[in-house]
């Protein structure tokens, strides 16, 4: 296996790290206290093209297929800060499933959108409900069939860039009795009639993203505005998931990264009974085995999107690494405060940020225990095989 980057991966990893240090990780502190979404950061993300390479040329895009090439980015941009790294990454959850079953027209008219020069245009994914979040059987927004398309009508809750997207795939059952297989995807836009934003939610992390809940009270949408076919939303979901769990297992990585080179700075310059306490073994094995987590993350990550770009299945390979690099993440941020000690516990320093933002990762787009339930069944299926 070569573990070596091309010219071009390195170029999108470079002009990422560089964001990230000079523009994302200045206004990351101020982002989190004030809880606010930082437009002119994503707008120079914007200029930059870091919110569109991986879209089609044809739609404006970057043209980059590359799941590899995404993670390599998005690392970075988590490393910043994992709020707007999941900004960005909500808009990547949107354009994907249209990526995936859209038509050439529902590509070209939507995804284009994202590539405007002239302005941020950020999408949502509204899968999640009240009462249906692990359990997807349970969906209630409805779907009505009508001469011309579909009417709406249900409600969406923890949906990031939800009230400020553009433009959000939602999904919806055309029949509840026939659970998972009634659900359909839909393309919806922000100022159709009936859709209405919640309040923005109060979160432990990922502050300087706009999470809230989404109404549809009688919403319209055409007939060429659905995504894929009828009781295709499900699988469209999933294949999605397969895509985007690598991007949460990366942020992650980047997440625990930025938690870990500020402890070792940390413990290599506080000194205790005369000596830099990265010098007693207590410290250093804890900076050891995050060292380590780190690295086994990546390279999960890495694998996943190695099958994806080799055209390979990897659903497995995505829970194991989403599984995996969030516990890692999670682990990797509450041992920096604890290295940090009393000094960890305050706001004035970054860690806490780090711990507090590292928590999601083992909880959206699929809990912990989801990713160890799809892998169980995928090891334990007749014909399916590890690697």
């Amino acid at each position: 296996m070569d573990f070596s980057l091309t010219d071009e991966q390195r170029q999108f990893r470079g002009l990422a790290r560089k964001f990230a240090e000079q523009t994302v990780r200045p206004i990351a502190a101020e982002a989190d206290e004030r809880e606010e979404v930082p437009w002119e950061t994503l707008e120079k993300a914007h200029r930059i093209g870091l919110t569109n390479y991986y879209l089609p040329e044809d739609c404006g895009g970057g043209g980059v297929t590359s799941l590899l090439t995404k993670l390599l980015v998005d690392e970075e941009l988590f490393w910043g800060c994992a709020g707007v790294g999941s900004i960005l990454g909500a808009t990547a959850l949107c354009a994907t499933p249209i990526l995936l079953a859209g038509t050439e027209e529902q590509k070209r008219r939507y995804l284009s959108r994202f590539c405007d020069p002239g302005k941020v245009a950020l999408g949502a994914f509204a899968l999640t409900e009240p009462s249906a979040g692990s359990d997807l059987g349970g969906m209630t927004t409805r779907a009505r069939r009508t001469r011309d398309g579909y009417v709406l009508n249900g409600q969406k809750i923890f949906i990031t860039n939800g009230g400020i997207a553009d433009i959000y795939v939602v999904f919806a059952t055309v029949d509840a009795s026939l659970k998972t297989k009634g659900i359909t995807a839909f393309i919806v836009e922000k100022d159709w009639p009936g859709l209405m934003a919640g309040k923005k939610e109060k979160k432990l992390g990922l502050r300087a993203s706009h999470t809230a809940a989404l109404a549809f009270e009688n919403v319209e949408v055409p007939l060429e505005d659905r995504l894929g076919a009828e009781g295709e939303g499900f699988q469209i979901a999933m294949r999605t998931f397969d895509i985007t769990r690598t991007h949460v297992a990366i942020g992650s990585v980047g997440l625990a990264r930025a938690a870990y080179e500020y402890a070792l700075g940390y413990a290599q310059a506080r000194e205790q009974f005369g000596a830099a306490i990265a010098s007693f073994q207590a410290i250093a094995f804890m900076l050891a085995d995050m060292a380590t987590k780190i690295d086994a993350a990546r390279l999960l990550a890495w694998r996943a999107a190695w099958l994806k770009d080799q055209g390979k299945l990897f659903t497995k390979e995505a829970s194991m690494a989403k599984a995996f690099a969030a516990d890692a993440s999670m682990q990797v941020a509450t041992d920096a405060v604890q290295i940090l000690g009393g000094y960890g516990y305050m706001r004035e320093y970054p860690v806490e940020k780090w711990m507090r933002d590292a928590k999601i990762m083992q909880i959206y787009e699929g809990t912990a225990q989801i990713q160890r339930l799809i892998i169980a069944r995928q090891l334990t299926t007749p014909g399916k095989e590890m690697g």
